[in-house]
């Protein structure tokens, strides 16, 4: 973590000075007439895009909640691997991994061959594969990831805080204006309303989401006709897996999912309940917790639950539904006209919570629309950079829909002879182990765009696919031998990353492939780094470069790094020690084998902001990467003057 790099600060490092003119915006009385971005809704979607956004003091955003604060309990509680490394980003997976639950082993329960009518564990699966993260499949209380979001916007330089008791009630876009076209009604508690203008509207305002409404979309699916219930307890039990998350089907008496929770005592379960009439709703049939630990009870034979505290609970009916709509642009018309208005969550797409993917991603979502926003706001990509949100992320929600929709299909399946006698795996069990990178939050894989290359160059590093997380791997920080991942430099900031790996023969040296291309980054008029980075800011401030050698850091020479691995940055130009890795010899995690990098070339892998593989190009392809970034970047005014962006010798 680098801070001080404008001078002493004592204190908590992640509260960051306000920036001019900000003050905390909890319980203000008087309401901003105009905003950059107004967000409906501060689930985890919502918060997520806050939380990146506040982190622009130049961008005016607000989020609004119809409730009169933050939750405390319930609501979702699985946070994949793949949000574990959002996380990272946001600076608080350490305080995840430290108070969560970490999903290690996943067991399946079935009906015992011997005696149907009671259950036998069945298999045993790693939860999560080795090398597929860094990072552990955790449960988590909701409320508390919230409260971690929260406490980035709080010390964030916008000081941001949402304005609760205020719903989006309608909205109108003027599309004849620039200037903040979009004006929102926002309904408080009493009845009453106020209008706020803003440039952006996004609305992550769930299930029943107005702002969709007010574009015209609809959640379009269909209804398993299934009630679910599911509660978070303390209960004693003498079932032996209890703090082990669990998919158990009985014979006869349906579903049971068991997912142990932060704390060492406190548990989920999901409880399969009645079959609904294709006409019916949920509510109708006035299930209440009672219900739930008695069918748990039936479920669980031989074993039994005593339920001594119910933390939490709810009844819902599955359902699987997916917007038409993720923007406010009419079909035919994306040439034409930009996008004001978008959907994510809950609000564009629904279904089962079982596969532990609503929250992550929504937050998926948030983190995909978050850094484009502010790149356009920022005047640095031109507004149709914001397409890309629909294409991507409707893309990646129908994959979740369909997949789930055949996950409850399979849990709520009868039973075959074959599974009733143990002689064949459980189709769940088959079904679980398939869907692990899924399950992971890592099948998501963008398609070739202005943002993401196509694969002619993959070869050089096999195991970085374009379009796919940028998976990470462990290095040693040269500078001071830090053992480290080399991902976790990527922090939530909006800033393009290119790791720059080593060919074998290349070296600290002057005259080496590294050296060639950082004085080219630094100093040619055709290098992004030089277009894209305006008077007066750090070097790296839009473009982040990194190097990675194969040598052991005692074998290179720091002094004679290029004078771009080595910038001056902040008030007083302090020299950044922290741009050069080496491969992790000590403990034998070699990155170039571990993501099938060419050892003998090396090469140029660039990471979007989002930590998406977006190009590999050999690293003396220079004229490729400047073609790359000028698709959706703009140049701006005075950028690049070497005395601007000077670095020490």
């Amino acid at each position: 973590m680098q801070y001080y790099v404008d001078g002493f600060r004592p204190g908590d490092p992640d509260l960051k000075p306000a920036a001019p003119g900000r003050a905390p915006t909890l319980g203000r009385k008087d309401l901003p007439e105009k905003v950059d971005v107004l967000i409906a809704g501060c689930g985890p979607a919502g918060l997520c895009l806050a939380a990146q956004l506040s982190q622009f003091p130049d961008i005016h955003t607000m989020i609004v909640e119809p409730k009169p604060g933050p939750i405390e309990k319930g609501q979702a509680d699985g946070v994949n691997v793949r949000s574990m490394e959002m996380f990272q980003a946001f600076g608080f997976a350490e305080k995840v991994k430290r108070e969560a639950y970490w999903v290690n082993q996943t067991n399946f329960w079935m009906p015992d061959p011997k005696n149907p009518d009671h259950i036998a564990r069945v298999g045993r699966q790693q939860d999560v594969a080795d090398d597929q993260s860094e990072m552990p499949h955790t449960l988590m209380n909701q409320a508390r990831i919230h409260e971690l979001f929260l406490d980035v916007m709080r010390k964030s330089p916008a000081r941001l805080d949402p304005d609760y008791g205020l719903a989006v009630q309608t909205l109108e876009i003027d599309t004849t204006t620039d200037d903040h076209p979009v004006t929102v009604t926002l309904e408080r508690a009493d009845g009453t309303t106020t209008t706020v203008r803003a440039n952006y509207v996004v609305g992550a305002d769930g299930a029943r989401s107005n702002v969709r409404k007010a574009i015209g979309g609809k959640l379009h699916g269909d209804a398993a006709h299934q009630a679910w219930g599911v509660m978070d307890i303390l209960a004693n039990s003498d079932f032996p897996d209890l703090r082990m998350k669990n998919l158990i089907t009985s014979a006869k008496e349906g579903n049971l999912l068991i997912l142990p929770r932060e704390g060492g005592y406190l548990f989920r379960m999901y409880v399969e309940l009645d079959k609904l009439n294709p006409d019916e709703r949920v509510a109708a049939r006035n299930l209440t917790v009672d219900h739930m630990i008695a069918a748990a009870n039936r479920i669980m034979k031989p074993y039994s639950i005593d339920v001594k505290e119910v933390v939490w609970w709810s009844v819902y009916e599955i359902g699987h539904r997916l917007t038409d709509k993720f923007d406010d642009v009419p079909e035919g018309e994306t040439a034409t006209r930009m996008p004001r208005v978008f959907t994510m969550g809950d609000a564009c797409h629904t279904h089962s919570p079982k596969a532990g993917q609503g929250m992550n991603v929504s937050m998926g979502d948030a983190f995909n629309l978050g850094w484009k926003l502010a790149q356009v706001l920022g005047g640095r990509s031109d507004p149709s950079l914001l397409h890309s949100y629909t294409e991507e992320r409707r893309t990646e929600a129908k994959r979740l829909v369909d997949t789930d929709h055949e996950w409850a299909r399979i849990m709520s399946a009868p039973l075959t002879p074959g599974e009733l006698d143990g002689s064949e795996m459980p189709r769940f069990q088959k079904h679980f182990v398939a869907n692990l990178e899924f399950t992971g939050g890592l099948a998501v894989r963008y398609d070739p765009s202005p943002i993401v290359a196509d694969g002619a160059q993959q070869a050089l590093a096999t195991g970085l696919p374009l379009g796919k997380r940028f998976h990470s791997a462990p290095v040693v920080r040269m500078a001071d031998a830090m053992e480290m991942q080399l991902g976790h430099v990527a922090e939530a900031d909006g800033r393009w990353r290119i790791y720059a790996f080593a060919g074998k023969d290349d070296s600290s040296a002057p005259g080496s492939r590294i050296h060639a291309l950082a004085d080219w980054l630094e100093n040619d008029p055709a290098s992004p780094v030089r277009r894209y980075t305006r008077t007066g800011e750090d070097i790296d401030a839009v473009i982040d470069v990194r190097a990675v050698f194969q040598q052991d850091f005692r074998d290179l020479d720091y002094e004679d790094m290029p004078s771009l691995l080595k910038p001056a940055k902040g008030t007083f130009g302090l020299r950044d020690f922290e741009k050069v890795f080496c491969v992790d010899h000590k403990n034998g995690h070699d990155i170039y084998d571990m993501r099938g990098i060419d050892r003998a070339q090396g090469c140029m892998v660039v990471v979007r902001p989002d930590q998406y593989v977006a190009h590999i190009l050999p690293l003396d392809a220079t004229g490729e990467l400047a073609e790359f970034f000028a698709g959706f970047l703009l140049p701006q005014e005075n950028a690049g003057a070497p005395e601007a962006n000077a670095v020490p010798a």
